[in-house]
């Protein structure tokens, strides 16, 4: 069931700005039973939504290891996003106009400051599994630091403590394409968005690999002359652009990207290292082998730092992207870890 969520009171950020008041969507599957022992938070990746049902299928769902029969699963709209959260095209309460480039900055932990009012109101004191992906697993990294002692398992997976210089350096030339549309300052909520197709496809490049790219190899009809000739792999970039041009909107995609960029649990907590060992959770780190957008050294390091944390690294074809596409390696390892068997693939 989808809801939102109002804050009643005004919400201050990293920055320092203050909103009056945020406003949260949220998906809501299950239910609690007596004991509310049974939660499962799922933390959702950049252009994902707050229905893991559509997005992680096996994993999620009828005969997945987390499902509604026997879990409360609860998955919030990241603020900045376009899916029932605040975000750039939200409408002001100072002016009633949308916020468009006067939206404010948002970091990961800011998100999981803005989850924790929802998690109160709610009623929520323990979680069982906390899970996310990515931006989602950072997220979860967050949470698991800032509240030790709310969550009893956690999987991060495909995820940093830290963004890197490389994917800081994607997500920049991402919003240089934002940028460059001739669009992009105008107050429309169409504003940029043949600059985000471009991101899109600069974005796939790094999430998947060399070896994915080369099924699209050859030409999509060799029948043509040779200057009339497309390649499968110039069609394909196109075709994910005007895929997420259908469903999001460049300003969430600009302020979400920078919001990736400062993650970074050691900020204000003595470095990443002294951050990592606050985390009390029961945690299994995954890691998909063929990543070159978070690689496996950066879960690694997690699992080094995180006290008696478990590492599984999967391998797959996909890349980054294996995350949401290996779903039976995934709900297996998941699985195993919940059920407190010895995790190994």
């Amino acid at each position: 069931m989808f809801q939102i969520f109002y804050s009643a009171d005004s919400f201050v950020l990293e920055s320092g700005k203050e909103l009056p008041q945020v406003h949260l969507g949220y998906t809501t599957f299950g239910s609690m039973n007596a004991e509310k022992s049974n939660i499962v938070w799922i933390f959702h990746a950049l252009t994902a939504n707050s229905n893991p049902f559509e997005w992680w299928p096996r994993v999620v769902g009828d005969g997945g290891v987390i499902n509604e029969q026997q879990h409360f699963i609860i998955c919030v709209n990241m603020p900045g996003s376009c899916y029932g959260s605040i975000n750039p095209l939200s409408v002001q309460q100072e002016n009633a106009a949308p916020y468009y480039l006067d939206f404010p900055f948002f970091t990961t932990r800011d998100m999981i400051r803005a989850y924790q009012l929802l998690k109160t109101h709610l009623g929520i004191e323990k979680i069982f599994l906390g899970i996310g992906g990515s931006m989602g697993g950072q997220q979860l990294l967050e949470w698991a630091i800032e509240e030790p002692g709310l969550f009893e398992h956690i999987v991060p997976i495909a995820t940093n403590a830290k963004h890197s210089a490389w994917g800081i350096a994607f997500n920049s030339t991402q919003r240089l394409c934002i940028e460059t549309d001739v669009t992009w300052k105008t107050p429309d909520e169409a504003a940029g968005i043949n600059g985000m197709k471009t991101a899109r496809a600069v974005a796939l490049i790094s999430y998947r690999n060399y070896a994915t790219y080369q099924s699209q190899e050859g030409v999509v009809d060799e029948a043509l002359p040779v200057d009339k000739q497309e390649f499968k792999a110039t069609t394909y970039q196109q075709y994910q652009g005007e895929k997420l041009a259908k469903r999001f909107n460049a300003y969430s995609y600009w302020y979400l990207s920078k919001g990736m960029d400062s993650h970074d649990v050691g900020r204000a907590r003595n470095g990443v290292i002294t951050a990592l060992q606050q985390i009390e959770a029961k945690t299994l780190v995954i890691g998909i082998s063929s990543d070159i957008l978070f690689p496996v050294q950066e879960q690694t390091l997690l699992q080094q730092h995180i006290r008696n944390a478990q590492l599984a690294v999967i391998d797959s074809y996909y890349g980054h992207d294996g995350f949401l596409l290996e779903h039976e390696k995934i709900g297996s390892l998941i699985k195993g870890f919940i059920e407190e068997e010895i995790v190994a693939i």
